[in-house]
């Protein structure tokens, strides 16, 4: 018998406090970090029950929601994901499955286990509850065998619930202006804000995968600086600015390899990290040097610096002198000779012209400065991979890049400073962190170089 529904105060002669209900709802934002206490399972039905109130494709409602609450079932969870330390954590995992079978057109029921998901998310929020919801499962078969899963559902993600740990960022990822993302009678969305692919005449839906997509464009002279910005200002926040967050397995200590490259910087210096994707590199670098070093991030985004300063308080470390610096068109925001250092760790290759930013780095150091050039090289292991399969793969979360040729660089740092010193890193495709001297650090992975500037 279907369920009568209650009038809104509207309906009934009461202004409701529209805005407060909304402001409320907007507060909602993800939680990876959480405190790993049990919310009773009846609380849990609840919630469930509010995302059962969402619509569904002919009112079929063919969804059906696993809740996993054992601490075990949770661990495998993680371990099966590869590495989502919240599935572990949060009090109650929602597998979140849909009938097959049924009408797919325009992916109707997958549209529908999304509302509901979202329903359940409010709900949770709304009574205190932190959420993340993810796609990012691990494999869907090992999940199905552990929950007993039916071949006949498919699992389309998971939703975390629970109550954030007191370390928690209590912060919001970044939202786009809403002028970026709606017109008015006409489809119009501005340059930037549309992350490229390459030309085609259609993009067949289950053509593109995570790992195979003919359309993906990897060369960033394509995407250009503006675009660049933009993706990596807001993709950064795929994760939380947690405390080890965005550290590389394939990188594995080649990270402390590159650091080594720098010099001595007496207090008062000013060090730039540049491009520091995700702050990897600017935590260590502020672990090296502290506060007494002024670090300046240029960066193409101010959504990354928020990141970047939250991550660093998550890491324990000051924000004193950290400076946002942000780069447009290529220009780094510095002025001639004003600079003491420039770490610029596989950022390169992330650059629409990379020749035009070794001129940038050249101008702002002061004469005796040092900078740290380090980039993938093309004419490696790695580069064979990435010919091979990489860049058949989707543009990742930190951009579009190309590796470079050693020679091309080494060439292109000589034109401007005297090499001090250089090696290269890792003859492996990935983790290794061997050094290599003489011919060979030309084929490794990376090629590193300390460089000065001539008085």
């Amino acid at each position: 018998m279907p369920q009568s529904v209650a009038r809104s105060p509207e309906f009934l002669g009461v202004a409701p406090d529209v805005d407060a209900i909304l402001a409320r709802l907007a507060e909602r934002h993800s939680c990876r970090d959480f405190d790993n206490q049990p919310i009773d399972i009846a609380t849990i039905e609840e919630i469930v029950a509010d995302g059962t109130n969402a619509p569904s494709s002919c009112n079929q409602q063919n969804w059906h929601f696993v809740v996993v609450t054992d601490p075990a079932l949770r661990k495998q969870a993680r371990e099966i994901s590869g590495g989502n330390h919240h599935f572990e954590f949060c009090s109650a995992i929602i597998y979140l499955c849909f009938l097959k079978g049924w009408t797919h057109d325009k992916f109707s029921v997958v549209q529908s286990v999304a509302g509901a998901c979202y329903h359940m998310m409010l709900s949770a929020h709304l009574r205190g509850f932190a959420t993340i919801w993810n796609a990012g499962i691990g494999d869907p078969r090992a999940v199905a065998r552990m929950l007993s899963i039916p071949p006949l559902f498919e699992i389309q993600g998971a939703l975390c619930i629970g109550r954030p740990a007191a370390t928690a960022p209590a912060v919001k990822a970044p939202r786009r202006s809403v002028k970026e993302v709606w017109s008015h009678n006409v489809f119009k969305r501005p340059a930037h804000a549309t992350y490229l692919a390459k030309p085609a005449p259609h993009y067949p839906f289950f053509r593109i995968h995570n790992t195979d997509n003919p359309f993906a464009e990897w060369r960033p002279d394509k995407w250009g600086w503006d675009r660049i910005g933009d993706f990596r200002g807001y993709s950064v926040w795929a994760k939380s600015p947690l405390a080890g967050v965005y550290r590389s397995r394939r990188q594995g200590d080649a990270t402390n390899a590159e650091l080594d490259l720098l010099p001595n910087l007496a207090p008062g210096s000013r060090l730039v990290d540049l491009m520091p994707w995700g702050g990897t590199y600017t935590v260590e670098l502020r672990r090296r040097f502290g506060p007494q070093v002024a670090l300046h991030i240029g960066e193409l985004s101010p959504h990354h610096y928020t990141f970047i300063a939250e991550r660093l308080r998550q890491e324990g470390l000051s924000d004193a002198n950290l400076h946002n610096d942000l780069i447009k068109g290529g220009r780094l925001p510095y002025a001639d000779g004003s600079i003491d250092a420039v770490f610029a760790a596989q950022a390169l290759e992330h650059t629409p012209e990379p020749e035009r930013v070794l001129d940038e780095i050249a101008r702002v150091l002061k004469p005796g400065g040092h900078a740290v050039i380090t980039v993938r090289n093309r004419w490696s292991r790695y580069g064979w991979y990435y010919r091979r399969r990489l860049s058949h793969e989707q543009v990742p979360n930190q951009g579009p890049f190309v590796p470079l040729s050693s020679f091309a660089v080494r060439r292109a740092l000589l034109a401007r400073f005297a090499i001090d010193q250089e090696q290269g890193i890792s003859l492996q495709a990935e983790t290794d962190a061997t050094l290599f001297s003489g011919v060979s650090r030309f084929f490794c992975r990376l090629y590193a170089a300390r460089v000065v500037k001539r008085a």
